[in-house]
């Protein structure tokens, strides 16, 4: 006879997983403020901060920008990775917390296919009926 066991996480890795998610929280609202009163996307644009990633050891964040119309992605990555250093500058001074992760922004891609998922199964069911 097999026994299996099941065990939880331990208490020192939920520990660490519940910090990064309070760091992915507070980066996304100050990202979020700073994107608001701090940089000029082109008109038109809108870009929205969709999810952060901070790696385990908080040395390493992952930004994921979504921006609407898509054709304008490329130019607000270019942008923002103009601006990486004073937006980082503006962190290291908000955060008091160490380490402040390093910051870099990234392309979403599972929002945009999420959607594309739920239009394909929206017009499935539309052509059931």
């Amino acid at each position: 006879m097999f026994f299996i066991i099941k065990r939880g996480l331990s208490p020192k890795f939920k520990k660490v997983k519940d910090k990064a998610l309070k760091v992915n929280s507070l980066l996304q609202k100050e990202l979020n403020q700073i994107f608001l009163k701090d940089i000029e996307f082109p008109q038109g644009l809108l870009v929205t901060i969709t999810r952060v990633e901070t790696s385990d050891d908080l040395y390493h964040a992952r930004i994921y920008i979504s921006v609407l119309p898509e054709n304008g992605e490329e130019r607000v990555l270019r942008i923002l990775d103009k601006l990486i250093y004073p937006i980082q500058q503006k962190i290291n001074h908000r955060l008091r917390m160490r380490p402040i992760p390093q910051i870099r922004f990234v392309k979403e891609t599972e929002t945009f296919e999420a959607g594309k998922i739920e239009g394909l199964l929206y017009d499935i069911k539309k052509n059931e009926h």
